[in-house]
């Protein structure tokens, strides 16, 4: 089967947009082939620092023929719809079909050369690409994202000739910039083409480009008894940057490692793209550093080696610079500066966000194990760093900073509780234990949820430029893996009174307000925890049914689904839900004509039959039973005092019919029914649950 290769050749593309690109194209080429009826047994995309690449095997050579049925007006339909009809078809009135009264268009269509319909597809994809960013140069009027050179276009073999504004396709590229041949050459096909780039020495596949620099760095460390720091996003990076990278070990002067670990990596990976070095026998940062450059140096590197170095010193001074004037100044300038920095419009200063948080923390306190003195002090000192030159110049050490500076002065708890308040920042990210650090968090984060909620600035299909999901997960992570009991009203309240300017308490009335944004939060937080359940294994109509209750403390929540998950696993479960389910469509059909009956369930009445007495005894005796197990949160107790609720229940549909022709019987079986739907809705909206 012919196969079809394509490579788009410009200057050089960001390395941050690469990926993204080869998603794009795989995509957009998808989409037209599929469109034009045209199958294939692989299609795949490659990005690099000069070339998006992509090739598609096992085309067909033609698209299949086509017949297209298109309904019409009436046989007697007026003659201008007629007409109508005729020119959207390009059919006469003798070519069309009458069936029962309409008539009918069946168009055939020819299948047509692929090759003739690639350079359409090309053209039509190079010009909608959707690049972030993208440009145009000289006098064309194409946008690509850096000057667009060659675009290779071969199908079975064969070129395929097409101009896009003025670049002709073709079967030439070029190699790497400086080690290859700096001649153009032709190719045939993908195999040829991939072995002659790797000739011209440019590895194609990022997977490789990756695997190269971790190899040859792993190596080169491994020589001097060091090891290579990790970083994902730094190798994602570097390998869109070189493609032939080679990497060098190069040292830096040791002084700067009485710089803070965090910052000497960060000056590393943010200015120059180098990776950190450790000395394992000395449990820190060695003073190297690796680069990867694009060329091959006669050598060995030393030059490059030596050049970096002095760059990555001018840097580093920049960072000591930093460090020094903060140690200086402290936090107590850092905290009047934040009250003339906004943080939103409608909620105020940072330093309005600070005393918010630091109220929410003193709260927390007391349910997580903290000084409530010590919590509000550290969520006082928590975001002074905002202000800070080192954090001025590397955001991401926010909270980091805060903890360095603090240590000497105010002690190891509060500086952690200050360097860790922002996690957990993501699903990957660790879960703080230390309770004065708990009560920051959950302070910063419950501040920020409630805060835009109040405001009305929620997370709306996929946007959610606050990311208020992720602070979400964040609380729930941290109440459950902490095991910290508090309901989630509690800081909307508390947040509300504080923004209003009241002094906390029960005697300020702002229940409907808090009663909207709690209502709002809690429906957010089941979808949040509702995700991270499924994520577990848990089904998500049972975390429904337990929120249904209006239950807002999390770990409570939790151990209930876990029950009732294992309750559901059983048969008396299953078969207790289908009697359930019963029960209620009864049940609603009878709402549906009038009142239900009120009152106590009868027994000892003349001809009861023997199943609804059971029945309601088993009711009563379980109704006890679930109070007492839900009192001391037994979950799992409360579940098997349902289950003797199973066989009571089937034998009573068995043999009993509720819809008695005797009022006094049909009322009684009703208040029956209405009662072993309260006992379970006890432990959980068992109509939210499917099944």
């Amino acid at each position: 089967m012919p196969q079809l290769l394509l490579e788009l050749f410009s200057e050089e593309i960001p390395a941050r947009m690469q990926q993204g690109a080869a998603r794009d194209l795989e995509r957009m080429v998808a989409e037209r082939l599929k469109a034009a009826g045209l199958t294939y047994d692989a299609l795949t995309t490659f990005a690099g620092p000069r070339r998006l690449t992509l090739v598609v095997d096992g085309l067909p050579a033609a698209t299949p023929d086509r017949e297209e049925e298109l309904k019409g007006p009436k046989a007697s339909a007026p003659e201008q719809a007629l007409e109508g009809f005729l020119r959207k078809t390009g059919l006469t009135r003798e070519q069309l079909v009458e069936r029962d009264g309409v008539l009918f268009a069946v168009i055939s269509q020819k299948g047509q050369s692929t090759a003739a319909l690639i350079p359409g597809m090309v053209d039509q994809i190079v010009r909608t690409f959707p690049w972030p960013k993208s440009m145009r140069w000289g006098s064309g009027t194409l946008r690509w994202v850096r000057p667009l050179k060659r675009i290779v276009t071969l199908f079975d073999g064969a070129v395929v000739p097409f101009e896009i504004d003025g670049i002709a396709s073709g079967d030439t590229t070029e190699g790497h910039r400086f080690l290859g041949s700096g001649k153009p050459f032709t190719v045939k096909d993908f195999a040829d083409y991939r072995a002659k780039l790797e000739r011209e020495h440019v590895l194609l596949d990022v997977a490789d480009r990756k695997l190269r620099i971790l190899e040859a760095a792993q190596k080169a460390c491994a020589d001097k008894g060091l090891a290579l720091v990790d970083d994902d996003g730094l190798l994602d990076e570097v390998a869109g940057l070189a493609e032939w990278p080679t990497p060098i070990l190069g040292d830096m002067d040791p002084q700067f490692l009485d710089l803070p670990p965090e910052v000497v990596r960060l000056s590393m990976k943010v200015h120059q793209k180098y990776f950190a070095v450790r000395d394992p026998a000395k449990h820190g940062l060695a003073p190297n550093f690796l680069v990867v450059a694009n060329v091959e140096a006669s050598d060995g590197g030393k030059a490059l080696a030596a050049g970096n170095s002095r760059v990555l010193s001018a840097r580093l001074n920049d960072a000591r610079f930093f460090w020094d004037e903060d140690r200086k100044v402290g936090f107590g300038p850092w905290l009047e500066k934040l009250s003339g920095v906004t943080f939103h419009a409608k909620l105020g200063t940072l330093a309005e966000r600070v005393d918010r948080i630091a109220g929410l923390a003193r709260e927390i306190a007391p349910l997580v194990g903290a000084d409530p003195d010590q919590a509000e002090k550290a969520a006082r000192l928590a975001k002074a760093d905002l202000a800070s030159g080192m954090v001025g110049e590397f955001p991401e050490l926010q909270g980091v900073m805060g903890g360095y500076y603090a240590r000497a002065e105010h002690g190891d708890a509060i500086a952690d509780a200050i360097r860790d308040h922002y996690k957990p920042q993501g699903p990957s990210d660790t879960v703080p234990t230390a309770p004065l650090t708990v009560a920051v968090s959950l302070a910063d984060k419950l501040d920020t949820l409630v805060g835009f909620f109040a405001i009305d600035e929620k997370p709306t299909g996929s946007k959610d430029p606050f990311a208020l999901r992720r602070a979400a997960l964040g609380v729930i992570r941290l109440v459950l893996e902490n095991g910290v009991r508090m309901s989630l009203s509690h800081p909307v309240r508390v947040w509300i009174e504080h923004r209003n300017g009241r002094a906390y308490g029960d005697d300020v009335d702002t229940s409907a307000q808090v009663l909207d944004v709690g209502a709002d939060l809690d429906t957010f937080f089941a979808d949040r925890l509702t995700v991270l359940l499924r994520d577990q294994g848990q089904r998500h109509d049972l975390v429904a049914a337990v929120f249904a209750l209006g239950d807002d403390d999390l770990v409570r929540i939790v151990r209930r689904v876990e029950a009732l998950a294992a309750f559901l696993a059983t048969d008396d479960g299953a078969n207790l839900l289908a009697g359930y389910k019963r029960a209620s469509n009864i049940l609603k059909a009878e709402e549906k004509k009038g009142p239900l009956p009120t009152g106590m369930v009868e027994t000892g009445l003349p001809n009861q039959p023997a199943e609804e007495t059971t029945l309601a005894f088993a009711a009563a005796a379980a109704a006890t039973a679930v109070d007492a197990a839900l009192d001391t949160e037994d979950f799992a107790a409360a579940m098997k005092s349902l289950a003797a609720l199973r066989a009571p229940v089937d034998a009573f549909f068995d043999k009993v019919m509720v819809n008695s022709d005797v009022a006094s019987e049909r009322d009684n079986r009703l208040k029956l029914l209405g009662q072993v739907r309260a006992v379970m809705g006890r432990v959980a909206d068992f109509g939210q649950i499917a099944g």
